[in-house]
């Protein structure tokens, strides 16, 4: 452990909550770049992904995990255990609660948590629409636990709320440290798992409610240079009629999912790129130990 001669703070800092709490935008809004996987549909998130923000003399680094929920799907139990590693392997956790949620979410999270022994922090999302009085109550409801948590706190992307007295609270938690790594680097992902997500992101933002949530992406290769990246990319699938939803018809599908990406990916890489993108049948990947090893989900 360092001491306080050392000046600096670093560590890190699991973000977690329900599918759709609001973790990706959080994020994205607190680094002011888009690193993580945002999407209206639940447990689009599936691996731990490491996000880093200078704070003052504070190195944070978060950890965006997948949703916490129970279910019986072995891709789903993979989810749920990423976020429970993250969970222990971090020196701070922040909860998000929807201010719409019963409490009984975050009574679920106490239990989760208890055995980690893990600080942590509520943040009392998705305020933008609720009533003064109804983010009142719901802070004076949280009050009951008050001994549990460090620190609750109302945040609002689009009223920008919220913001610099997280990262102040946060900042408070963590240890004194050397910084852990580059402060220019804004994630430790490597761009290939940046790409992926990007594509995965594309597909469920531009295919409506009937994406089939077992598809998934593999980068093939990536051909760099300094005018233009050339990405080679898979888009996995259960089933023909899966591929047939993702094709759509003429193409029509494929291609709007491959521009959508193909424009997330020149915004983050501030290059041009040429995105091959094709999809291909793998049955039942999701639901077998060996298929997901495959994909890198490692059970």
């Amino acid at each position: 452990m360092f001491d306080k001669s050392v000046g600096t703070k670093a560590g890190f800092v699991a973000v977690v909550g329900r599918p759709n709490a609001g973790k990706s935008t959080l994020l994205n809004y607190v680094v002011g770049e888009k690193l993580a996987m945002v999407s209206k549909k639940a447990q689009a998130t599936r691996k731990r992904m490491n996000i880093i923000v200078m704070h003052e003399n504070t190195q944070i680094i978060f950890v965006d995990t997948p949703g916490i929920h129970q279910k019986e799907r072995l891709l789903n139990q993979f989810m749920l255990d990423e976020a429970l590693k993250a969970m222990g392997d971090s020196d701070l956790i922040v909860f998000l609660a929807p201010v719409t949620d019963k409490l009984t979410e975050y009574e679920k999270f106490l239990a989760l948590v208890q055995a980690k022994g893990t600080k942590h922090i509520v943040v009392l999302t998705k305020i933008d629409h609720a009533k003064q009085e109804d983010i009142l109550k719901k802070l004076g409801e949280y009050q009951k636990y008050q001994d549990r948590f460090e620190a609750i706190i109302p945040f609002s992307v689009n009223k920008k709320v919220g913001k610099k007295q997280l990262l102040d609270e946060i900042a408070k938690h963590l240890p004194y440290s050397p910084f852990l790594y580059d402060t220019e680097i804004l994630t430790t992902d490597n761009i290939r798992d940046i790409y992926k997500e990007l594509i995965r992101e594309s597909i469920f933002e531009n295919l409506s409610d009937e994406i089939p949530y077992e598809s998934d992406v593999t980068i093939e290769r990536i051909e760099e240079s300094d005018e233009m990246d050339k990405v080679f990319a898979t888009i996995i699938v259960e089933k023909e009629t899966q591929k047939g939803m993702i094709v759509g018809q003429k193409g029509v599908g494929i291609k709007r999912v491959g521009k959508s990406a193909r424009e997330q990916m020149e915004l983050f890489s501030g290059k041009k790129i040429f995105l091959d993108l094709h999809v291909a049948v793998k049955r039942g990947w999701s639901k077998n130990k060996e298929g997901l090893e495959e994909f890198g989900y490692i059970v």
